[in-house]
């Protein structure tokens, strides 16, 4: 049986997930709470989300939606910044604060589940769809109908 998550039954759970949400650092939280860097990354990456995502689906816990609505409220106050930065015409502040808003909406797409990350597989430049490929090919050599059917079907999948 799997052991539970460390941060999922820490006392201080909500104030894991805020410090988690606002960027806080995982040297820092480790040593704040006394978790181990690896089990706040793996917290951050397998239960945040998932707990995110009920709170604003199906608003099983308070927790969730206090997040999503601090985020939205760093959102905000990056917007603000970034917004006076570069009408004082500081537009590195303003890059900066435009470079933050990208990180929160991203997180808060992530954690909407309106994000997918999943890798992509691309069969057709894989080296064994190539062989397979080449392999039936060649065993039609005695069948030229069927290797010609064989490879018109091959170029229409692509």
């Amino acid at each position: 049986m799997a052991r539970p998550c460390s941060v999922c039954i820490h006392k201080r759970l909500e104030d894991i997930d805020k410090a988690l949400v606002e960027g806080e650092t995982f040297r820092a939280l480790s040593r704040q709470y006394l978790l181990s860097r690896d089990a706040l990354r793996r917290h951050k990456m397998d239960h945040l989300p998932v707990a995110m995502a009920k709170a604003k689906e199906a608003e099983e816990t308070s927790h969730g939606d206090n997040l999503l609505d601090h985020l939205g409220e760093l959102r905000e106050q990056a917007q603000r910044i970034a917004q006076k930065a570069e009408e004082a015409k500081n537009y590195t502040a303003a890059l900066a604060g435009v470079r933050e808003l990208v990180r929160i909406v991203e997180l808060l797409a992530k954690l909407r589940g309106e994000l997918n990350e999943a890798p992509t597989v691309n069969l057709f430049i894989s080296a064994e769809w190539v062989s397979v490929q080449a392999v039936l090919v060649n065993a039609l050599g005695p069948y030229p109908e069927a290797r010609q059917a064989v490879l018109k079907a091959l170029d229409g999948v692509r």
